[in-house]
């Protein structure tokens, strides 16, 4: 038997007394332990929802990697490149990749008869995955683009829409400047409105066409801005991205243009900063949180360690060593850890699945680009905190816990 369990079990179970003070501090400690384990796990999955959700909108406007022309990846201009069968088919043998889509883009006006917008009309053909913007639909459906055909249909944003006072169905005229041709214009009509709030790409981004986009630049059939690549594995990028860098960077298309690849860290670096500076904060929330915990423990095991004071007496004079004591009590408190631990993970699961369900913390969409507190739950990220919890607060007991060695069994036994 294992004699320092079997009376932690002991001194834990009992409840006769009602009187003890050890008992308000043992719900002090268990309350503490629970508090700080629920602030973890809630900090821990909000900042990976929010991560996620902002990193999955940024990708769903610009994919994994962008690959196109060396002057476009270099200066966000907008050079053609040959984007054919025959590179999309090379880029798809790449190790990683998930999926393949051609883009071209076109600046341009939208105008009513009352007020004009400047935006990007951004050409996507049948590959194009709608997925993210099927996801963030507000009304109307999504056009059948095409790359053979221009169907003068287009997708623009509900912040669009609201600007030009349009709706699905409106007709709208769109203008664009060619140094070439002068001014031309299109008469498009509007068959979808999405709503990402993500403010940066929800201003500017117009679907359309590849083919009208194409024809609007004035390129050739083979050439549009560059291709957006998907990955099998995020986490992954950089590995996938070298591959790209040995392959297809620096090779040049038929008409001389030198093909380059971005990843869309590279593109959007302020973003993702600022995406991984939410990991300090929750270094930080990590970190106050144990001590917390652990604080809370260390005094009730202090106050506990006091008040038996007599029953340490009496176990040394009846031949218990300091390392059997202090062992009785560490298990003592991790009874009262655990305890914690489960008020906390219940506490904090409960309250992650209401927001998750039901959305009742709401946020400014401009601000934190979504509407609601986003959620995501990580079970391993879940488990390690709390085996780090249990852990780091059992070893920060170790030091308090030698105060039993100064106890004399001849002064405690007279001890009350």
């Amino acid at each position: 038997m294992n004699l320092p369990y079997f009376i932690a079990n002991r001194i834990y179970s009992d409840k006769s007394d009602k009187k003890r003070v050890a008992r308000p501090a043992i719900q002090i400690a268990t309350i503490g332990v629970a508090i700080g384990l629920a602030v973890m796990i809630i900090s821990v999955c909000v900042v990976l929802g929010f991560k996620h959700t902002i990193r999955d909108k940024v990708v769903g406007f610009g994919s994994h990697i962008v690959v196109g022309d060396f002057m476009t990846i270099q200066s966000n201009a907008n050079y053609p490149i040959v984007m054919n069968d025959s590179m999309t088919g090379e880029i798809k043998k790449i190790p990683g990749v998930k999926h393949v889509q051609r883009y071209a883009i076109k600046q341009g006006i939208l105008k009513t008869d009352s007020d004009f917008l400047g935006i990007v009309f951004k050409g996507v053909g049948p590959e194009w995955d709608s997925t993210f913007i099927h996801q963030n639909m507000v009304t109307g459906s999504i056009p059948h683009f095409d790359d053979k055909a221009s169907h003068n249909k287009i997708l623009i944003s509900q912040l669009m829409a609201d600007k030009l006072h349009l709706k699905t169905g409106d007709k709208v005229f769109g203008y664009f400047i060619d140094d070439n041709n002068g001014i031309r214009t299109r008469r498009f009509s509007i068959q979808g409105i999405y709503q990402t709030n993500l403010k940066k790409y929800d201003e500017i981004i117009c679907f359309t066409d590849l083919y009208s986009t194409i024809k609007l630049n004035g390129w050739y059939e083979d050439q549009t801005s560059g291709a957006e690549v998907t990955v099998k594995d995020f986490n992954r990028l950089n590995e996938t991205a070298q591959y790209f860098t040995n392959k297809i960077n620096r090779q040049t298309d038929h008409y001389g243009e030198t093909y380059s690849s971005a990843t869309i860290k590279e593109i959007n670096p302020s973003i993702f900063s600022w995406l991984n500076l939410l990991d300090l904060n929750v270094w930080i929330i990590l970190g106050l949180m144990l001590a917390v915990a652990g604080v809370t423990m260390i005094s009730g095991l202090l106050i506990i360690i006091l008040e038996r004071t007599n029953m340490i007496g009496i176990l040394k004079a009846l031949g218990a060593r300091n390392k059997t004591i202090r062992k009785t009590f560490l298990w003592f408190a991790v009874f009262i850890i655990g305890r914690g631990m489960i008020i906390g993970d219940i506490l904090a699961i409960a309250l992650l699945m209401l927001q998750k369900y039901t959305g009742i913390i709401k946020l400014d969409a401009q601000t934190y680009y979504v509407s609601t507190v986003p959620v995501e739950f990580n079970w391993y990220f879940i488990l390690a905190l709390n085996i780090t919890t249990l852990v780091i607060s059992v070893l920060m007991l170790i030091a308090p816990s030698y105060l039993i060695s100064h106890i004399h069994p001849s002064k405690s036994m007279r001890y009350e």
